[in-house]
Order: structure tokens, then sequence, then C-alpha cells
């Protein structure tokens, strides 16, 4: 196995991947786009395997997802497709809300944050972009603007200056009393209140099948681009005790997991 971690360095992605390449590795498996995007551009040999949140086909990645073509496919996570459903759940847990903060790396190039404008629109809602830089985001600077803006909860992209502070963020928002709700249960784990996404663990092992079956000479373009079919919502009722907030029975009847 050969591992390569861009984190928050994006600006090593493409020489990361020339590596790879170099290296003739069999297979390339990424959870990122720049990445794939990356990889596409370097190779149209090696099998490239991806488990993303974005829309393949929207995103350039291969032509359809029944027959993606070329030497790209793998897992579409769907998580952008959730962001109506994450807005809809705050909405349930508070009655009122009008204003929503969103967590934002603004080195982010992606949809991401327009996709949650445009289901925020949809829903009536103002939407705050609570944005920081790495690689030393100011969290604090953010939610403080968020008190500012009187944003009553916030959602939490799944990026991976995020995902490597999730302690410091679920800290914040206990002390700034903003519920959240995050994109993997990463975030529920260090004590934020709700997560919505697809089955990650699912879709690793997926990812990992298509691997299986390449390595076994199955070619990545005769290989249709999965989309999940099990969505995971996770409440943590300990949080929202301490935030004072009464979860709708509505809500806890349909969470998969219950913490506290």
């Amino acid at each position: 196995m050969e591992y390569r971690y861009v984190g928050e360095m994006r600006e090593r992605t493409a020489s990361f991947v020339a590596e790879l390449v170099r290296l003739n590795v069999d297979v390339i498996v990424s959870p990122n786009l720049e990445s794939i995007v990356a990889a596409k551009l370097a190779t149209k040999t090696i099998p490239i395997v991806f488990l993303i949140n974005q829309d393949p086909v929207a995103a350039g990645i291969v032509e359809n997802l029944a027959h993606p073509g070329g030497n790209v496919t793998g897992i579409s996570r769907l998580t952008r497709q959730l962001t109506a459903k994450r807005l809809e759940l705050l909405m349930e847990i508070i009655p009122g809300l009008n204003r929503v903060g969103i967590l934002w790396d603004a080195n982010d190039k992606s949809q991401g944050l327009k996709d949650y404008e445009t289901a925020a629109r949809a829903l009536k809602l103002q939407l705050h972009p609570m944005e920081v830089r790495g690689p030393k985001p100011d969290f604090e600077a953010a939610f403080q603007s968020a008190g500012k803006a009187r944003v009553a909860a916030f959602i939490i992209t799944r990026d991976p200056i995020f995902l490597d502070s999730t302690r410091q963020i679920a800290d914040l928002a206990m002390r700034y009393r903003l519920p959240s709700i995050g994109e993997g249960s990463e975030f529920i784990d260090a004590g934020c209140l709700l997560s919505y996404s697809t089955n990650l663990v699912e879709n690793s092992k997926r990812a990992a099948f298509y691997v299986d079956r390449i390595l076994k000479g199955a070619k990545p373009g005769d290989l249709p681009v999965e989309q999940p079919t099990r969505f995971d919502l996770i409440v943590n009722k300990t949080t929202a005790d301490k935030l004072g907030i009464k979860i709708p029975n509505s809500i806890l009847v349909r969470a998969d997991k219950v913490i506290g």
C-alpha cells in the first residue's frame, strides 16, 4: 500500500498523484474530488476508484453512472444531495428557525456552499457562511461572526480541516450555545448535536469490493457507479440536554442511533 495524505496542503495534490503514477500502482483510490480530478488528468491507464461527496457526472469525472467509461469508477456518497434534508432536520428541532450558519473552508472551490444556498432559499432560510481558512483556521472568529449574525444553528461540512478539529468545533458550539448538524458521524462522536449522512463504513466496503474486482481483471469503465441506499441519522441527546433542546419524538423514532 502506498499512502499519500494531502490534508490541508491542497496545493500538493497533483504532486502526490504524480508520485503514485510514477510508481505504477495497480489502482488509485481516493475520497477527495480534487485528487480524483488530478489522477484522471495524470493517467488514462491506471484504474481509479473514488468515494466522493459530489455528483461524479456533474463533476466531469465519468460520462454516466451506468457506464462510467475510461479508467474511473467508484461510489458517490450523495453528501451534497442531502443538504435540504439537513436543513429540514434543524427546522424540526428549532421552531421558527430562520437563520442558519455553515462552517465553510474559504479555500474549498467545490459547489457545496452553492448547494446549501439553493436549499436554504427553497426553505426560506437565510444562510450565513462561517468562513475559515487553513492551515490554521480561526474557528473562534467564525463563531463570533455567527453570534453577530444571530445564527440559531449551523452546519458542519465534511472538510479535512474540520475532520481534524471535531472536538474544538464541538466545544465552541457548546460555548456559543449553537446546535449543529454534521455531514458525518465523526462530528457526533466529538459532541455535536446531529449528523445525517450515508453510511461511510458501508461505502468504504463497497469501494474495497470495486478494487477487488479491478485487480481480478474487471475494467473500471464497465463497473457502474454506485449510489448509497442507506442514510444514517444520529442524535446526541446528551448534547441536546446540555443545550436545553428537546428533540422531537418525530426525530427520535427515525434516528438510527441515539447517544445519551
